[in-house]
């Protein structure tokens, strides 16, 4: 879209529910007919211009233009507003896509890439906006001295914070009208500075292209065009006042694109008005050595004066007045603590509480006198927040959902630019400064995310985000060669009549399926259970899901419950995410057993591996600290090459287990009794189960133990174990002896059939 129909295009919005976008109702709560909602000018312009108009550009742009010359200063200041420009973009593109709630930038990135993301922002941002108070109070202390010298610094500053108190506590109304009058007295300065040929004569030494020499504090030692850059980018910053008051704007969703880009827009015209007037009011030499230069050469320098002081103190007070608002919304999502009192507002909708908070704050950081230190760092945080706003933009077109379709579009270059804009002027002003910001971010991100459980019930665009991404990778992966033996884990899909089946299981569930299995739950509802299961099923995901599992669950209504688990077994094959072992549990009744014999043949003929998990119903899994794993080598293949016959899955079983357990292995080896030369039988069978250990990798995993197949008649003798692992073979289930198993062993078992597709070699 034409960037020209871009206003047009966003005040057509019909006027019927664009009140229910807009306004009121995105706070999410009936607001009081006593709360006072601001328009575009009032709202978002007039604070983010003059927060962007401010010291720097009295102050530095002459002498940016004394070092880079007139040309190098227009390419300074068109590079750094371009990247304020982008961001201003892409924060208006995301505007006009979602229903913006109160604070700002912490709203935007919420959003998008969840509420973590949006504290671990918003904290540093509150923190920066709270304290660049304190540092516009300095500067206005700084300008005050300039024609009261003798006045003392901390009465200044005091002073100077209790009358912007007051105005603040007012109301936010009055605040943004004492602006009007500060915009005013810049406006009058402008012209002053303007008008300062009529008592200076016009400098005709004009350079187009500057040297470079430096500043008077490194005595003119030299300077580059990067040096400078840093030096007078933070004077183009600024463009969040507005943003800020996202909760208290009549149609933010209109108000902050049209103003935060129109405020942008003109302070980029007057700072190139400011370039080429300084050039032409003095040399090149009076642009870097006097900082004053526009005060001096002016037409009326008292009211220069006065723009100047009233740059800095119209920042204050709109950094004032934000950065509650940023406190608010971090409580509203208790995000802190006191969270009830942060978000708390008064009849008018002010947030008080924040308020006085933010009051202390700048109160103690104003008597800590030195914020130079720290200062660098608030800038980092402000870089990040424009650099977040652009990633969020990026994300959000890279993904293509339909859920994006902003009224204001950009080309994914701008999100891109000003991303890459942004981390690049950070490592510019101070690259180690910039790393201490990005990881203080970083560790806060860490910190919400795994010690606080945050709950955004509106959601994000996360899910969206990582569902593109398992779509591109499932893509990627039909286009390659099968490798499921090399790529296999344990995915389970457990079907189930009754939510018992399930509970009485879940420990054998959670230890196949960690770390990095999957479990897929199936009710099957042939009876009175179905109300039951419907609740249960939920909840049992979610318990897996706190141990970091990935489990669903589905209802199925049904006649028969052996033809149903064919039928999802086979439509289960159709999608990518497919599981990959069945995994059945043997109950007390009996008559289902010929139902578990056809499941657990039929899933090998349709490619699915086998669990069948007998608990033993005195101790269950025991201690979880011995594990027993039989393989029958009576009909093994000698010739031990890339893959053993049958018992592929339980070798993968006990490995996986044994991991999760920390538990001892061990692994018998079962021989014919009927051998006539059994010791030449066990010379072989170590030699074999050697090799197989080597080629399975689990030769510092177990102890290997030989028994006869009578051991059933010595089963005292043998080592007790939590759990034993047999192999089963197709055609050979015999469910009355795997009763009778449970029963002599006197422990849980866990029986395995491979479906050919697992190779325990692999």
């Amino acid at each position: 879209m034409p960037r020209k129909d871009f206003f047009n295009k966003i005040l057509a919005t019909p006027k019927d529910w664009k009140d229910q976008l807009m306004g009121s109702s995105q706070n999410g709560d009936e607001e009081k007919n006593t709360r006072i909602k601001f328009g575009t000018f009032q709202g978002v312009f007039t604070p983010t211009l003059l927060t962007i108009l401010g010291v720097i550009m009295f102050i530095r742009a002459p002498w940016v233009v004394g070092n880079a010359g007139v040309l190098g200063a227009i390419g300074i200041i068109s590079l750094a507003t371009a990247i304020t420009f982008f961001t201003a973009l892409s924060m208006s593109s995301i505007v006009t896509n979602i229903r913006i709630k109160a604070g700002g930038a912490f709203s935007i990135i919420s959003q998008s890439l969840g509420i973590e993301a949006g504290g671990a922002i918003g904290i540093p941002l509150y923190i920066a906006q709270a304290l660049a108070v304190a540092m516009y109070v300095f500067g206005f202390r700084e300008g005050w001295q300039w024609i009261y010298p003798d006045h003392p610094s901390i009465v200044i500053d005091l002073l100077t914070f209790l009358l912007i108190f007051i105005i603040a506590n007012i109301s936010t109304d009055f605040a943004f009208k004492i602006q009007y009058l500060i915009l005013a007295i810049i406006a009058l300065s402008l012209i002053s500075m303007g008008l300062g040929f009529i008592n200076n004569p016009i400098n005709t030494d004009i350079q187009l292209f500057g040297n470079y020499e430096g500043s008077i504090e490194n005595n003119f030692s030299g300077s580059n065009f990067w040096i400078v850059f840093a030096v007078y980018f933070p004077a183009v910053t600024g463009i969040m006042a507005g943003a800020n008051m996202s909760g208290d704007l009549k149609e933010p969703r209109n108000s902050i694109p049209m103003g935060t880009l129109v405020a942008v827009g003109l302070s980029y015209v007057i700072y190139i008005g400011i370039v080429v007037l300084a050039a032409f009011l003095a040399t090149p030499k009076e642009l870097l050595e006097n900082y004053n230069i526009l005060i001096d050469k002016s037409f009326f320098a008292p009211l220069v004066v006065a723009g100047l002081l009233g740059a800095t103190f119209s920042s204050a007070l709109s950094s004032l007045v934000g950065a509650p608002r940023i406190l608010q919304a971090l409580g509203q999502n208790h995000i802190l603590v006191y969270n009830e009192k942060l978000a708390k507002t008064d009849d008018r909708g002010e947030p008080k509480f924040s308020f006085y908070f933010t009051c202390i704050v700048i109160l103690f950081s104003l008597l800590m006198r030195d914020l130079n230190a720290i200062a660098p760092i608030l800038t980092m945080f402000f870089l990040i927040t424009y650099a977040m706003i652009n990633m969020v933009v990026l994300i959000e077109q890279g993904l293509g959902q339909i859920s994006f379709r902003p009224t204001l579009k950009v080309p994914m270059i701008i999100p891109l630019l000003g991303a890459i804009g942004c981390f690049f002027v950070m490592f510019i002003i101070n690259s180690t400064v910039g790393l201490i910001a990005i990881c203080l971010v970083v560790a806060m991100y860490v910190y919400l995310t795994q010690r606080i459980n945050l709950d955004n019930r509106e959601g994000d665009t996360r899910s969206g985000m990582f569902n593109s991404l398992a779509e591109w990778s499932a893509k990627v992966v039909s286009r390659l060669p099968e490798a499921n033996e090399r790529s296999w884990q344990p995915n389970l899909l457990v079907p189930a009549q009754d939510v018992n089946d399930i509970v009485r299981s879940y420990r054998t569930i959670y230890n196949l399926a960690r770390p990095k299995g999957s479990v897929k739950i199936l009710g099957f509802l042939t009876g009175k259970t179905g109300v039951k299961m419907k609740k249960r099923l939920p909840d049992l995901c979610a318990y897996f899901r706190e141990q970091n599992i990935s489990a669903n669950s589905a209802v199925i209504e049904c006649k028969d419950y052996q033809a149903s688990v064919l039928n999802s077994i086979q439509s289960l094959k159709a999608s990518f995410f497919t599981p990959n072992v069945l995994f059945l549990s043997l109950t007390e009744f009996r008559e289902d057993d010929g139902n578990v014999a056809i499941l657990l043949q039929k899933s090998k003929e349709y490619g699915f591996g086998s669990y069948l998990f007998v608990p033993y119903r005195k101790v269950g899994l025991g201690l979880e600290k011995t594990i027993n794993l039989w393989i029958d080598l009576r009909t093994v293949n000698r010739e031990l090459k890339y893959k053993v016959e049958h018992f592929n899955l339980s070798l993968l079983t006990a490995y996986l287990l044994q991991r999760n357990w920390h538990a001892k292995l061990k692994i018998f080896g079962i021989l014919n009794s009927n051998e006539e030369n059994l010791e030449q039988e066990k010379i072989w069978a170590a030699k074999y189960m050697n090799r197989l250990m080597i080629l399975a990798r689990m030769i510092h995993k177990a102890e290997i133990i030989f028994v006869k197949d009578d051991y059933e008649k010595e089963i005292e003798e043998l080592h007790y174990a939590d759990l034993n692992i047999f192999s089963l073979k197709s055609g050979e289930i015999d469910m009355d002896k795997i009763r009778q198993q449970s029963e002599i062993f006197e422990t849980s078992l866990l029986y395995t059939l491979d479906s050919g597709s697992e190779n325990a070699l692999a």
